[in-house]
């Protein structure tokens, strides 16, 4: 019931509109929970302590809620006491700190007023390490520019057998580059510095190059095998040389004599032993044929030659290429030395043996082959051996034409006199196949074309004067036909040996014009030998002397028409056979051409004196009676019955 009027009570003062319980009762009614969070989180906090919505608790609740505020204070009271109690401790541990610190600072303040001197000092002292460093740095790097390391100085002072370390030459490449180095230094401040250092480098140079032109000296005197091997290490000690003149060239002097006295020593063991195990076999085998004797003995050295070239040129390889070619010419002429005696005897013993004409003739032409192709391979005119090939070459050449004047000599002293048949003597015939073999060779020589053209023109000269000499002294004797006969079958002949060669040209011509010549007297002879056999030779003669002022023709003293014409039928027997009236000598002539030209040529002279004749009978002047009757056949007739 009290509730009830309670509710009564509420209700009345609420329905009156300036009451404050209405108005709050109005305002908690329009406020929209929705949108008030401390009012949810209010009520949300109050659910959990309000439990039951009665009287009591209602009446309760706000003691309940300032209990609940009072326990949650004294939780807060309790917590932050602890807080509290752990802040002092932490101000007292600050405190601590800071009293600490405080004393510190005043030791540190009293430490940096003491050590600052200290401080100054190992500042100037950092500041001079690094200079120091610096200059430890600029020091190792002159040192490392200027100065040798210890195994490079080791390396070119060597080892007591006297063998080259493989670094040898980096060693001696970096001093000379230290001592080409120094030359800057003396542009500078330095000078002092680069003397001493160039004076040092120096003094390790000679020592280096002395080892190194010692121990070269060593090698090459060990390369006088027959097939020398010459290293790499060996090159380029000579390339190293190459810097020192002297020493270099005393050095090739070496291996020059090394390889003369294996050259000399392997040529006269091909000369008498011959190659390994007797093959090929030894030289003097052949002395008894000159021509091979000879020619192996310059191809042998020949061989050797070139191979001493290819050694010299592996031994300078690194060296620059006109270097190479200029110390080869002088090595190779020094190496070839050797030999020259050797060679020179053997070779002068077999050409004044006398081996015959075209024998010499071939040894010359092969010694002047090798001395033109030693000469490409020495690449020089000069040197012992090919002035000992030049000497030997003129010694062959002089006896080769010592001996055909030797042979034209005998030939002359003893002229043998023509044969019956006007043929060539056995002294022509003998000189012919002298001549023929000496141009044969001549042919199949390997000398040069001018040279081959020279030689040939001398052979001629040599042989073709006292050839033709011979064959007059030899016809002296004989009347002029044979002469003539005899003449044209030795030049024939000799023609016929000389056209089956080249450069002989001008000779065949010279001897064309004595060949014409002795034809001429030939085909003059035929043309008299047929008047005479025809009795027209004194009518001839008379017709070619008769002169207008004697007279008519027919009063002359054997011109009379009887005597004419007894001629002319005799005359008219020959036309009907004209190759009976033919000198003997004519048919003894070698050549078919010119016997056929002799008999061409004497009819032609026949019918040019037939028309001279025929033309004075003819003439009235002569007063032959009945001429045509004396000479019944024009002069047309007789040259168509003649040709």
């Amino acid at each position: 019931m009290a509730d009830k009027e309670q509710s009564t009570e509420t209700l009345t003062a609420a329905s009156q509109p300036n009451n404050p319980l209405s108005r709050k009762l109005n305002k908690l009614l329009d406020t929209r929970l929705d949108n008030d969070k401390d009012m949810l989180e209010a009520l949300k906090s109050l659910s959990t302590f309000f439990t039951g919505n009665n009287l009591r608790s209602r009446r309760s609740l706000r003691s309940d809620i300032e209990r609940k505020s009072l326990a949650i204070n004294e939780e807060f009271v309790q917590s932050f006491a602890e807080v509290n109690k752990q802040l002092e401790s932490i101000y007292k541990d600050v405190h601590g700190m800071s009293e600490c610190c405080q004393d510190m600072t005043s030791r540190l303040k009293a430490s940096k007023e003491q050590t600052r001197d200290l401080i100054s000092q190992t500042t100037k002292l950092q500041a001079e390490s690094q200079k120091l460093h610096m200059k430890s740095q600029v020091v190792d790097a002159f040192l490392a520019k200027f100065q040798l390391k210890p195994h490079e100085v080791k390396v070119l002072r060597g080892t007591k057998d006297g063998s080259l370390h493989p670094d040898f030459f980096t060693a001696l490449t970096r001093v000379k580059q230290i001592h080409n180095d120094c030359k800057v230094l003396l542009r500078t401040n330095h000078q002092t510095a680069g003397l001493e250092i160039m004076e040092s480098m120096a003094l390790h140079q000679e020592s280096a190059y002395e080892r190194l032109y010692r121990w070269a000296q060593n090698e090459c005197r060990m390369l006088s095998g027959e097939s020398p091997d010459v290293n790499n290490q060996l090159c380029d000690a000579m390339l190293a040389l190459k810097d020192r003149p002297v020493l270099f060239r005393y050095t090739l002097d070496e291996f020059g004599t090394a390889r003369r006295t294996a050259i000399v020593r392997g040529f006269i063991d091909a000369l008498t032993k011959g190659g390994p195990g007797g093959t090929p076999r030894p030289i003097e085998l052949h002395s008894h044929d000159p021509l091979r004797y000879v020619g192996d003995m310059l191809a042998w050295l020949h061989q050797a030659i070139a191979s001493e070239r290819e050694h010299i040129q592996a031994l300078l390889k690194k060296c620059p290429a006109e270097e190479i070619e200029k110390q080869t010419v002088d090595i190779l002429g020094h190496i070839t030395e050797g030999v020259c005696r050797a060679l020179k005897v053997r070779v002068e013993q077999v050409l004044v043996s006398e081996p015959g004409s075209v024998e010499l003739y071939k040894l010359a032409n092969l010694l002047q082959f090798y001395c033109s192709t030693i000469g490409e391979i020495m690449k020089t005119n000069s040197g012992a051996l090919l002035s000992t090939l030049n000497e030997l070459h003129t010694l062959g050449v002089k006896m080769f034409y010592n001996s055909l004047h030797c042979h034209a000599s005998k030939q002359m002293e003893k002229v043998e006199f023509p044969p019956p048949d006007l043929g060539a003597t056995s002294a022509l015939n003998k000189t012919l196949r002298l001549l023929q073999d000496i141009l044969s060779s001549h042919d199949n020589s390997v000398v040069p074309l001018d040279t081959r053209r020279e030689h040939f023109s001398q052979i001629l000269g040599c042989m073709m004067d006292p050839l033709i000499q011979m064959c007059s002294v030899s016809a002296s004797h004989l009347s002029t036909v044979d002469m003539a006969t005899y003449m044209v079958n030795c030049i024939y002949l000799i023609q016929s040996t000389l056209a089956l060669y080249e450069f002989t040209d001008q000779r065949l011509e010279m001897l064309q014009a004595q060949v014409e010549a002795h034809i001429d007297t030939l085909v003059s002879e035929q043309a008299s030998f047929v008047l005479n056999q025809s009795g027209l030779a004194y009518l001839f003669g008379t017709v070619q002397q008769h002169q207008p002022k004697q007279g008519p023709l027919s009063a002359i003293q054997g011109m009379d028409p009887a005597t004419v014409k007894t001629a002319m039928t005799k005359f008219d027997s020959y036309l009907s056979s004209p190759d009976v009236y033919v000198m003997p000598q004519c048919a003894l002539l070698l050549s078919t051409k010119l016997r056929e030209s002799v008999k061409k040529r004497a009819v032609g002279l026949l019918c040019q004196a037939y028309q001279q004749m025929y033309t004075a009978i003819l003439g009235p002047d002569n007063k032959y009676p009945n001429p045509n009757a004396l000479v019944p056949r024009t002069p047309d007739q007789v040259v168509k019955l003649l040709s």
